[in-house]
């Protein structure tokens, strides 16, 4: 079920509509990457409320430096892609592996299954596994023994957590499995920071076939096994229990849709548990409706609709957040949605917070309402969304940053506007960027100013797919995705941006 990876303006109007998503199945094919990286500097400082460009370059397709493994160096730079995964370790390093690169002459894509650090203070990346090749197939070793040889394959579109123990887990995805063939996955792999071992946990080594099981809702069993799937959400609870939501895939019945099923894993017991959501699809290439009730009132009936592309938070008290994405409102039509909701831990019941229950016609979504730069109000709202990045500051408040969706005016393109969703007040603020969607005559270019100095002016360009972090100064951190740089050409990059909130 492989389906072949688009720059972000062209991928996400592809999951707009699965019908073109299904008909992209082929096997994505190896190809050069042309371009040049910039070199990395040490920060001169960040400033409050500006933007710094920290590494990489300001031209799209750069290809990686990878010097020597296990080595950092300033000169080493991953190259440009989007749809990676990235964490944070417990030393505020950061992490970053895989990913999809699209040569744009040609039209063909690439795979990547490189495994990257980052050390802030340093301002250094350092190569640490997987190949500095294209396409590598996944070496899965023994079920739950973890091993130096082991390495999961090439693949985009995962999802990603960090347990209490600060380990790495990885999910599912685009990618090539044990045999080399390329699909949708559903394996589980748990990555040991300190000893730098992956342990293939859970799920299937071969995406052909693979096995899914939902067993009973609510109860967890050795049995139970999410299907294969594509650009999903996840959190990790104050439990250290690992959560995941929709995405693009397999239902129990195999048919293919895009799901609304929230399922919890837990890393002591090794167990998946279907906690919430259908575990079909009405059709294929379909979804489930949402299920809204009344707004801010959680009830047992309500649940999100079926989807891909969202961008998620875990509040102080633990619950679950999503926004936005690919999918289907409470009518059952498909578009861009921007609606907020919150999944409590304690009662199991979703909630829709802020946002639209509808998109409009088919293949549309909401304008955002900006109001003013730095103002909070109720009536502000991003537009409707997908392939977004998030954060999570000190303070508790949520960050949403670009994605492909639509802008003040309904036109529909990239964004690389900044949002504050204060968790008190329950208002929006747009905090930066333009309020204009990146279209054939507005491209969003990036400002990069000087590496490593901050100003005012500064600003990434449009994009979605991009990876984010947040440092222990509480500094907002992105890397790459697919985008404009500082010319008006697009692609995927490999830029690295900082922004102290």
């Amino acid at each position: 079920m492989p389906i072949s990876h688009r720059s972000s303006k062209v991928l996400l109007r592809v999951l707009l509509s699965l019908s073109a998503i299904f008909a992209l199945f082929i096997p994505i094919l190896l190809t050069a990457c042309g371009g040049s990286a910039s070199s990395t500097s040490n920060s001169s400082g960040a400033a409050q409320g500006k933007w710094t460009w920290m590494g990489g370059s300001n031209t799209p397709s750069a290809p990686g430096v990878y010097g020597t493994q296990n080595t950092p160096s300033t000169t080493n730079v991953p190259g440009a892609r989007g749809a990676a995964v990235s964490w944070t370790d417990n030393s505020g390093n950061f992490w970053l592996l895989g990913g999809t690169v699209i040569n744009m002459s040609t039209g063909t894509t690439i795979s990547l299954n490189d495994l990257w650090e980052f050390n802030p203070a340093t301002n250094t990346w350092m190569w640490v596994g997987g190949s500095n090749t294209a396409n590598a197939v996944g070496v899965y070793g023994t079920l739950g023994v973890p091993s130096t040889t082991n390495i999961p394959g090439a693949r985009y579109g995962s999802v990603s957590w960090r347990d209490l123990s600060g380990n790495f887990w990885l999910f599912g995805g685009q990618g090539y499995d044990s045999i080399g063939a390329n699909s949708y996955l559903n394996d589980l792999w748990e990555f040991n920071s300190a000893a730098k071992t992956w342990t293939w946990v859970n799920g299937s080594s071969t995406a052909v076939n693979a096995t899914r099981f939902y067993g009973t809702q609510g109860i967890p069993n050795s049995s139970n096994i999410p299907g294969v799937r594509i650009y999903s959400a996840s959190w990790t609870d104050n439990s250290g229990n690992l959560w995941l939501f929709g995405g693009t895939g397999a239902d129990l019945t195999g048919t293919i849709g895009q799901l609304n099923d929230l399922w919890e894993f837990n890393p002591q017991t090794k167990e998946w548990t279907w906690m919430s959501g259908s575990n079909t699809v009405p059709s294929q290439f379909g979804g489930q409706p949402g299920v809204y009730g009344a707004l801010g009132t959680p009830a047992a009936s309500n649940v999100p609709g079926g989807r891909s592309g969202s961008v998620t938070w875990t509040d102080g008290s633990g619950n679950l957040w999503l926004f936005g994405g690919t999918g289907f409102d409470s009518t059952g039509t498909q578009g861009q949605l921007n609606d907020l909701w919150e999944f409590n831990l304690t009662s199991k019941m979703w909630a829709w917070m802020s946002g639209s229950s509808t998109v409009g016609a088919t293949g549309s979504g909401h304008s955002g309402v900006y109001g003013t730069e730095g103002t909070a109000a109720p009536s502000n709202i991003p537009g409707g969304r997908g392939g977004a990045m998030s954060w999570m500051d000190s303070s508790g408040n949520f960050w949403l940053f670009g994605g492909y969706g639509f802008d003040s005016t309904g036109r529909e393109g990239n964004l690389n506007d900044l949002w504050k969703f204060n968790l008190t007040s329950k208002m929006w603020t747009w905090m930066s960027g333009s309020n204009a969607a990146s279209t054939n005559v507005n491209s969003n270019s990036g400002v990069y100013g000087t590496l490593g100095v901050a100003a005012a002016t500064n600003t990434p360009g449009a994009r979605s797919g991009a990876v984010s972090w947040m440092d222990s100064s509480g500094n907002l951190w992105l890397f790459g995705g697919d985008g404009t740089g500082s010319t008006n050409t697009s692609g995927d990059l490999n830029d690295l941006w900082r922004y102290q909130p």
